[in-house]
C-alpha cells in the first residue's frame, strides 16, 4: 500500500494560510509543485485525510498540554454555532439559537472546553451536538450537558485542577453542578433571573425578586445548597446575575472570573475567522469533525505565535496572505493586469 501523500500538518498549514476557501479541491490546488506530477495530491488525499483524521482524538490535548498549567487557570466550557445556512446534506446540521444572528439558525454546535489563566486561551478538548444521531453520531447522540459531563470528566483523567470551571447560564443544570463538586472544584456561572433561591429560610423565590448588594448575597440555590451571588447592571440597563459556590467570594474576583470566561467569546472569533472552522462543505459527520479538530490545532499555532511574539492572529494571518501577494506583485509576467 502506498504511504498518503498528506497529513495533518499539510491541512494545518492549508488552513492557516487559506483567506477564505476551504475545500479539499482548494487544498490539493494550493500545495506548492512536486518535483514529480505524479507525486502532488489530488483532492481525494485530502478528502481521504479527513476521513482517518479523526480516529486520532487526543491530538489536540496533546499539543494542548504543554501550553497548560495543570493545577491553576479556569476552565471555561461554551458552545457556539458554525453557521450553515445553505447546508440541506450536510450532516451534524440541525438548529439552534445563534447570539452573533440572535435567532435559531441552521449550523453545527462546537461545544468547546477552553483552559486560561487570563491571557492565555488555550483549547483543550471538544465536542459537537449530535443528539438527532442517536447512538450511531460520533458522540453517541448526547445533549450538550452529556457532553459538558463527559469533557468535566476527561480533564479529571488529564490530571487538570481549575481554580474555577466557568460557564454558562445553560449549563447550571443541577446534575452539572453536583459533578462539579464531586470533582473537588469551584465553579463561577451566569445565572437566569428566574433561578429559584431562599434568601433567609422563608422560601424559595426568584432570583430576581430578592435585593443583592454591590458585595453579592449568601443564599441557598433550590436542589444544591449554599451559593454566593452577585449582580450586575450594565450602562444601558441590562442586567445580569452571577452564582458561585464559594461564599467567601469578593466583587473583584467575581468581575475578574466574568472577564476570564468572556475569553471564549473571542476565541469563537478567532477560530472562525482565521481558522475556517466553519467553512467546511463536506457532508459526513466524521469529516466534519475531522476539519473542526484540524481547525482547534491551527489556532493553537496562532495562539502561540501570540504568546511567543505578541503578534495577534489576525496578524499571523494576514502576513501570511501579505507574502502571497507580494510574490504576485513582484512577478509582471503572472500579472493580469499586463496581460
Amino acid at each position: 500500500m502506498n504511504p498518503p501523500k498528506v497529513d495533518d500538518y499539510h491541512y494545518i498549514d492549508y488552513l492557516i494560510a487559506a483567506p477564505r476557501i476551504f475545500t479539499c479541491t482548494e487544498a490539493a490546488r494550493s500545495q506548492p509543485p512536486a518535483p514529480n506530477p505524479s507525486d502532488a495530491p489530488a483532492h481525494d488525499s485530502f478528502n481521504r485525510l479527513l476521513e482517518r483524521s479523526f480516529q486520532d482524538r487526543g491530538s489536540l490535548w496533546r499539543e494542548a498540554k504543554p501550553l497548560v498549567s495543570l493545577k491553576g487557570g479556569v476552565l471555561v466550557l461554551d458552545d457556539t454555532t458554525l453557521d450553515k445556512p445553505y447546508a440541506k446534506k450536510i450532516e451534524l446540521v440541525t438548529r439552534h439559537w445563534s447570539g452573533k444572528h440572535h435567532d435559531v439558525v441552521l449550523g453545527i454546535n462546537l461545544i468547546t472546553m477552553l483552559w486560561t489563566d487570563g491571557k492565555n486561551l488555550i483549547p483543550c478538548d471538544f465536542r459537537v451536538y449530535d443528539k438527532p444521531m442517536g447512538e450511531a453520531g460520533p458522540f453517541g447522540g448526547k445533549d450538550k450537558n452529556e457532553h459538558f459531563r463527559d469533557m468535566l470528566a476527561a480533564a479529571k483523567q488529564r490530571g487538570l485542577d481549575p481554580r474555577y470551571v466557568v460557564f454558562d447560564s445553560w449549563y447550571t443544570a443541577m446534575d452539572n453542578l453536583k459533578l462539579i463538586r464531586s470533582l473537588g472544584w469551584r465553579w463561577f456561572a451566569r445565572m437566569k433571573s428566574n433561578r429559584l433561591v431562599d434568601p433567609g429560610r422563608s422560601g424559595n423565590v426568584s432570583l430576581e425578586s430578592i435585593e443583592i448588594p454591590q458585595e453579592g448575597r449568601v443564599v441557598h440555590l433550590k436542589g444544591y445548597g449554599m451559593v454566593k451571588v452577585f449582580k450586575a447592571v450594565s450602562k444601558n440597563g441590562d442586567v445580569e446575575y452571577y452564582a458561585t459556590d464559594r461564599t467567601e467570594m469578593k466583587q473583584k474576583e467575581c468581575e475578574d472570573l466574568s472577564s476570564e470566561g468572556w475569553g471564549i467569546e473571542v476565541y469563537h472569533r478567532g477560530i472562525k475567522q482565521c481558522c475556517g472552522v466553519e467553512r467546511s462543505q463536506v457532508r459526513e459527520a466524521i469529516k466534519q469533525l475531522a476539519h473542526i479538530a484540524l481547525a482547534l490545532r491551527a489556532f493553537l499555532r496562532l495562539e502561540l505565535e501570540r504568546i511567543r511574539h505578541d503578534v495577534s492572529w489576525y496578524e499571523s494571518k494576514i502576513s501570511v496572505i501579505r507574502g502571497a501577494v507580494s510574490s504576485y506583485l513582484a512577478s509582471p509576467a503572472l500579472s493580469l493586469a499586463s496581460a
